[in-house]
């Protein structure tokens, strides 16, 4: 594949063929990348993008194909960084331009305009799948809650009278079996979230063991702080580099004082959701910001 950063030409059908391509590569298993597509351009302007004119950008700017011969560099720059950004926050979106790159906000600002450039960008991507560790209680009420998400649910246990379809008739695959060997021909991608919520530390850590090497967008496991500690520091010792344990989010979950196994699901779907689409995980009211900071934080180790 061929990219470049600066202003392409005309697509030839060498290039069509390497977007279409690289589009199904990205659906499939990754990495990400935002489709342009030109949707409606102002005829009479002579910086005039070619509507249907398809750029794809990735998350380090890095372009395949262009917005025609016609678009101006600071159109086609304003699109590949506003098309960067929307990579992590899985943005589907029109967005409209002027033909020189200024973006405008706002329908009385597109219809002030003397000509507007409307863009459509696409994150394309591989489906967002939710692979749980653990078939208990808890893993229940997280595939139950994920898969109303829209979510594609996996669940991974080594006990048949936990890992059953009849238990998870929600989820998309339910897998029994040894974790090691599972784990080791799942189809991670870059949007697989992770959920470790397994019957004991050590299916844990061995379970942390090979999926903090993959690109997941998400990696979670459940426990104390302390015991949670002690798996990340045990990895760190056979060699898994710092980069990789200071990406797994542990103790798992936003800080709601949950205690049932349906309210951990919330607060662990809630960070996913963040994760996903980012957000400070503040109360967006006031009361709540003040309830927040009124309360003195009880850590009950659970989640």
């Amino acid at each position: 594949m061929t990219t470049n950063k600066s202003r392409g030409s005309n697509e030839s059908a060498g290039t069509l063929r390497a977007i279409a391509e690289q589009i199904v590569q990205s659906a499939r298993a990754g990495p990400p990348v935002a489709a342009c597509t030109v949707i409606t351009s102002p005829p009479e302007s002579e910086s005039s993008p070619d509507p249907g004119a398809k750029m794809l950008v990735f998350a380090d700017q890095a372009v395949l194909g262009s917005l025609g011969v016609n678009a101006s560099t600071g159109l086609e720059d304003a699109v590949r960084e506003v098309a960067s950004a929307a990579i992590p926050q899985h943005t589907v979106a029109t967005l409209a331009f002027r033909p020189d790159g200024e973006q405008l906000h706002g329908r009385r600002a597109i219809e002030a305009a003397e000509a507007a450039v409307e863009v459509l960008v696409e994150v394309i991507e591989p489906a967002a799948t939710l692979l749980i560790v653990g078939a208990g209680h808890v893993g229940l009420a997280i595939a139950e809650l994920g898969a109303f998400l829209g979510m594609s649910v996996s669940v991974l246990d080594d006990r048949d009278e936990f890992a059953n379809q009849e238990r998870f008739p929600f989820a998309d695959h339910v897998i029994c079996g040894d974790f090691d060997v599972e784990l080791s021909r799942f189809p991670f991608t870059t949007n697989t979230y992770v959920v470790l919520v397994s019957r004991g530390h050590l299916v844990d850590e061995l379970s942390l063991k090979h999926v903090i090497q993959r690109d997941n967008a998400y990696v979670g496991m459940i426990g104390s702080t302390r015991r949670t500690r002690a798996v990340l520091e045990h990895l760190g010792e056979e060699g898994v580099p710092r980069e990789r344990l200071d990406r797994v989010f542990t103790p798992i979950g936003l800080d709601v004082e949950a205690e049932t196994p349906e309210e951990i699901a919330v607060a662990v779907l809630a960070e996913l959701v963040l994760v996903a689409r980012g957000g400070s995980g503040a109360p967006l009211s006031v009361a709540g910001r003040e309830l927040v900071a009124s309360r003195v934080p009880r850590r009950s180790g659970k989640i």
